[in-house]
């Protein structure tokens, strides 16, 4: 009975190591098809400017766009995930010094890079929040762009990515998100500009950069990945529908809620929401509160 019992064990071990060893073999060639494919797109034609208004707008969007998170204060670049489990990814130089972009990458490039997640081959890029990006408006891409390709060059090499099993299993249990550029509308045109002022419209356009980690109803849910928190619910539903607007824009600002919490930047970067205005971060209060 004894060794019945061994035998049968022994079979399920042996047939749950086969399955594993199968579905890891489909999610690593599904995963690399993903990341090999080439896209199509005509870059939309956008004008940058050297004013110095510009600039300092988009100096502005760099940090209120959490460009600096992953490719570093000075743009040129940074080890963002370096995890045993998941592997290294690099966030590339964004300069032109050495290790970093071409001497002739052009702006049709920058587009295609932001509004697409595409590099100069048409394949996409890793874990690059295009899909945030794409929903820019004319005026803003122009800015973010022109300040990009002002930055001094920095010289600094990276290492190569590197990706781990996991992290093929979990792309392909769509538990994260690696290739933005799949949920894009690649025809869509960018919307020329939007009237700044504290309307539901104007904060439901800044909130585009939080549903990466509090989804479109910004209701929150399962964690962004391995090792991190449950994400929070932001909406009117969630625990800082209790704040009162002074509240919500300090939390924002310091990282400190109302009950004392450090939000760590690393799970939410409130880094990047300081910079925004008190104009931005009024009209996203008022659009968090119309989430029931």
């Amino acid at each position: 009975m004894l060794k019945k019992i061994l035998f049968v064990v022994l079979g399920l071990l042996a047939a749950l190591i086969l399955f594993a060893c199968a579905f890891y073999t489909k999610a690593y060639f599904s995963t690399e098809a993903r990341l090999n494919t080439f896209y199509q797109v005509v870059p939309e034609q956008v004008t940058v400017s050297s004013d110095s208004s510009t600039l300092a707008y988009g100096a502005r969007l760099t940090t209120a766009k959490g460009c600096k998170d992953c490719h570093g204060n000075d743009l040129g670049g940074k080890i963002f995930i370096d995890d045993p489990m998941l592997g290294v990814i690099p966030g590339p130089n964004l300069t032109k010094g050495e290790f970093g972009l071409p001497a002739d990458y052009s702006t049709n490039d920058w587009v295609r890079a932001l509004k697409h997640g595409l590099g100069r081959d048409g394949k996409p890029l890793v874990i690059m929040p295009s899909h945030e990006f794409t929903q820019l408006t004319q005026k803003d891409m122009a800015a973010l762009i022109s300040f990009l390709q002002s930055m001094p060059a920095v010289n600094r090499s990276l290492p190569a990515l590197r990706l781990k099993p996991l992290t093929y299993v979990l792309t392909e249990l769509e538990k994260i998100d690696l290739i933005p550029a799949e949920k894009i509308d690649h025809q869509r045109a960018l919307v020329k500009d939007i009237e700044v002022g504290i309307t539901t419209e104007y904060g439901k356009y800044l909130s585009v950069a939080c549903q990466g980690c509090h989804r479109a109803n910004m209701k929150g849910g399962d964690p962004i990945a391995p090792g991190f928190p449950p994400v929070a619910n932001i909406s009117l539903s969630g625990n800082p529908g209790k704040w009162t607007e002074q509240e919500f824009i300090a939390t924002l600002r310091t990282g400190i809620t109302p009950e004392g919490k450090t939000l760590l930047p690393e799970q939410m970067p409130w880094n990047m929401t300081a910079a925004y205005s008190d104009v931005e971060l009024k009209a996203l209060y008022k659009y968090l509160h119309t989430l029931q």
